[in-house]
């Protein structure tokens, strides 16, 4: 005798039968997706009257769900893209200190752009005066079109005009993307994990070569242009030292006999927690800026948002530190120091640029090695250049880590061997 399904039961089962319906017409269509549509967890939500995601769930109502499959299969379809593709792009998890409202509105459009420059069946819709003319605009930008981008321009933009393109491209909600600019590390491992399925995803277009559309393209710039974000993060890291700060370590001490302790002898624990832990911070740390004409203002000053942004996020700092941000063309212009956050804080926001002569890489290392002579500097990691690589380098190797950053193409055989090079792309420092 079949089992009879109370109604929760039967809503439960029928949204899961749509929800795998809507992820196969996908497929079919966007087959280098394959693994990205199977990544979220279906689970109800009945707070929401659309779809939602975390990175981890794909959140929605039953009731929703199932009433907007009787009448329009393809918006589900469209929704349910919309989501993944926010998680492909990171969205989710690259807001920053950003206007929340604004880079909602941002990454809407931007993947809202994305879908209907793919021109797929499965989630093709008529395209309103309003979106057709956001679209016009993003068109004709020249240069890779980000969330950030579309952010920057939004910038410009108030009142009803705003909410206008607010309430054209909602389509998910997103009440459950991580609010903390520190992320836990729960979340930390899940935009980790969509960062391999990212890279998974545009190899498997790569490799079959058969959609080679505008949206794909789309898709494929914007996961370089987060892979090139995610790779400067990461080489970061590799200034950071390992020293003990005063911090309770509560992984250092054995809980069952220190709490056993406060039982017995009222406020005597037999073992006391450990006051230091290990940690990787950074202690000292140059930046050294190319103000030289080839190099663009606004650029040098997202360079710098981007790199603080970074080591904000994690954490990077000790106590006492010390950074320096040196400003050089052809001679030192002028060098910053920055002692804790808040000194951080207000030199972005007051920063001006200084020089625009040609560029000689050399006068800044020679005074770097100036202050480490004098005693100013004693524990000193690493140098980050910022440039345009066109300038004169210093022949001799530093007693320290160093890395010109370039931004685009740069040329190689200037570059003497013993310096580091990493090449971001430009739309990373778009803010």
């Amino acid at each position: 005798m079949a089992k009879v399904l109370t109604q929760d039961e039967w809503e439960d089962d029928m949204s899961k039968q749509i929800l795998g319906y809507v992820r196969n017409e996908l497929y079919l269509e966007l087959r280098f997706m394959d693994v990205a549509l199977s990544e979220l967890i279906w689970t109800n939500d009945e707070s929401i009257d659309t779809m939602a995601t975390d990175g981890q769930y794909l959140f929605y109502s039953h009731n929703q769900l199932i009433r907007t499959f009787k009448k329009n299969t393809k918006y589900l379809n469209r929704l349910y893209l919309h989501a993944v593709l926010h998680c492909i792009f990171s969205h989710l998890w690259t807001g920053g200190g950003r206007d929340r409202i604004l880079w909602d509105i941002a990454c809407d459009i931007m993947v809202e752009y994305t879908i209907d420059s793919l021109d797929k069946n499965c989630v093709k819709r008529p395209l309103s005066w309003l979106r057709q003319n956001v679209y016009n605009k993003i068109d004709s930008y020249d240069g890779t079109v980000s969330a950030a981008v579309i952010y920057s321009y939004l910038k410009n933009v108030y009142g009803e005009k705003l909410t206008e393109l607010q309430r054209e491209f909602y389509c998910d909600s997103h009440k459950h993307w991580p609010k903390e600019e520190k992320m836990t590390p729960s979340q930390q491992q899940i935009q980790n994990n969509w960062d391999k399925i990212s890279r998974q995803s545009d190899m498997e277009l790569e490799r079959h070569g058969d959609d080679d559309g505008k949206g794909t393209n789309l898709i494929r710039k914007n996961i370089r242009t987060d892979k090139s974000r995610r790779s400067y993060k990461d080489f970061l890291r590799k200034f950071a030292v390992l020293r003990e700060e005063m911090h309770c370590d509560p992984d250092e001490y054995d809980r069952n006999l220190y709490t056993y302790g406060l039982n017995v002898y009222g406020n005597m624990p037999i073992i006391e927690p450990l006051e230091t832990r290990e940690v990787m911070r950074i202690q000292e740390f140059v930046v050294v800026i190319d103000t030289s004409y080839s190099t663009s203002g606004e650029l040098v000053k997202n360079f710098l948002k981007e790199t603080f942004t970074i080591l904000s996020e994690e954490n990077s700092f000790f106590k006492k530190c010390r950074l320096h941000v040196i400003q050089c063309d052809d001679d030192v212009r002028s060098d910053i120091v920055i002692s804790d956050r808040n000194e951080l804080s207000r030199m972005i926001n007051s920063f001006e640029l200084m020089g625009g002569g040609n560029t000689d890489f050399r006068p800044a290392f020679r005074y770097v090695g100036e202050l480490i002579s004098n005693g100013e500097l004693k524990n000193l990691k690493g140098l980050i250049y910022f440039t345009d690589g066109k300038g004169i380098y210093p022949k001799k190797r530093p007693p320290y880590k160093t890395v010109f950053v370039y931004v685009n193409d740069y040329e190689e055989q200037q570059v003497p061997p013993w310096a580091i090079r990493l090449k971001i792309e430009s739309d990373m420092l778009v803010h």
